[in-house]
């Protein structure tokens, strides 16, 4: 599987991400994560390759999250509410989420994307 770069264009992290495997050289296909939401089968999945808890996968900075005030909800919900609740609205989603088929990185950390994305 080509790597898949799963974010927003107006996402100042996806963009340095984006820019980032740009300039190592790295191919990859990105896909626009409020046009095209992920499921609640494919996030499953995201969380499982990433080792994660699903709580890594909000993002906490977004406007809708700060609405919905889930900083203190969050801790009371099931793994389960927190995914339908991911898959309900792509903002929601901390990215940009890369993927390989087999690994995944959430958010852009350049030791993690070298590491995982450039050096293989």
């Amino acid at each position: 599987m080509a790597l898949k770069v799963i974010q927003y264009p107006k996402c100042g992290t996806c963009r340095k991400a984006l820019k980032y495997l740009q300039e190592k050289g790295v191919a990859f296909e990105t896909r626009h994560i409020v046009e095209e939401p992920l499921s609640r089968d494919e996030l499953v999945s995201l969380v499982e390759k990433s080792g994660l808890p699903v709580q890594k996968f909000f993002n906490t900075s977004g406007q809708k999250y700060r609405e919905l005030g889930l900083s203190k909800k969050l801790k009371d919900m099931s793994d389960d509410e927190k995914l339908n609740l991911l898959a309900s609205d792509g903002m929601l989603v901390k990215r940009p989420i890369v993927t390989d088929g087999k690994r995944v990185t959430v958010g852009f950390r350049e030791e993690e994307f070298e590491k995982l994305w450039v050096g293989k």
